[in-house]
């Protein structure tokens, strides 16, 4: 398999985090710098071949499957580092010895649920379109959105030539300053709900994730991080591998 999957399956980071190791010139294998991500390893290599990432071993793949929920606040990024030196979500975390990945991003402005998984396989799987997994958003807006527009929503809608699935809609709350609403899709390309309200004359001025697949934020508190019992993680594993065509 390619290395930048391998780095991924390990947990020690994203398989797009990995190709950026790779190109920065951080990656080594058997103590030589790997210059592309189209460098193969094998179960045969790892005997011989050790793989590093600024000079440590990159962590075997975790034998138990461990799951995290967060309450992100705004103002954090989802990454493990930022080059502009902002905070991070992994800032939130105490010292622990799991190698996390985080599993479909919250935007800088965005809060609520966000997951954490030290199975890189795992965690990709969350995020693909084909397994499915419903998210859904509570989100406050200015602008009207009739029943027309919702419908739209239903029917799924093109913008600058990107297509953005079915939106289910439920209104919550309207007045003339706010309005608020409960948004569930099953996919989650980069700030979606933002582009397709906006595309509506609807302008999202905050947006909170308030469930992925089985797991709900429930009352954690913002900033918080809770682990997920075996049962939550057992129900998740169910919904994924039943939602995946």
């Amino acid at each position: 398999m390619r290395i930048a999957k391998k780095i991924a399956e390990s947990g020690t980071a994203s398989r797009r985090e990995a190709e950026r190791l790779i190109a920065e010139g951080r990656v080594r294998v058997n103590g030589e710098v790997v210059t592309t991500p189209v460098f193969f390893v094998d179960d045969s290599h790892e005997i011989t071949h050790e793989i590093t990432i600024d000079g440590k071993p990159i962590g075997r793949k975790s034998e138990k499957l461990v799951v995290w929920k967060m309450n992100k606040p705004k103002g954090y990024i989802t990454t493990k580092r930022d080059p502009k030196g902002r905070k991070t979500v992994f800032d939130l975390f105490p010292k622990t010895n799991d190698r996390l990945l985080y599993i479909g991003r919250l935007d800088y402005n965005s809060e609520g649920l966000l997951l954490f998984t030290n199975d890189g396989n795992f965690s990709r799987k969350l995020e693909l379109p084909t397994t499915g997994l419903s998210r859904s958003y509570k989100v406050r807006f200015h602008g009207n959105l009739t029943k027309e527009k919702i419908e739209k929503l239903k029917n799924g809608v093109i913008i600058d030539g990107i297509n953005y699935g079915p939106i289910d809609a439920k209104i919550i709350k309207q007045d003339k300053s706010n309005n608020w609403a409960i948004l569930t899709l099953r996919e989650g390309k980069n700030r979606e709900i933002r582009k397709v309200l906006e595309s509506l004359d609807c302008i999202v001025n905050r947006l909170i994730r308030i469930s992925y697949g089985t797991v709900s934020l429930g009352p954690l508190p913002s900033g918080k991080i809770e682990k997920l019992s075996e049962n939550e993680v057992r129900k998740l594993v169910k919904a994924a591998d039943k939602s995946e065509i």
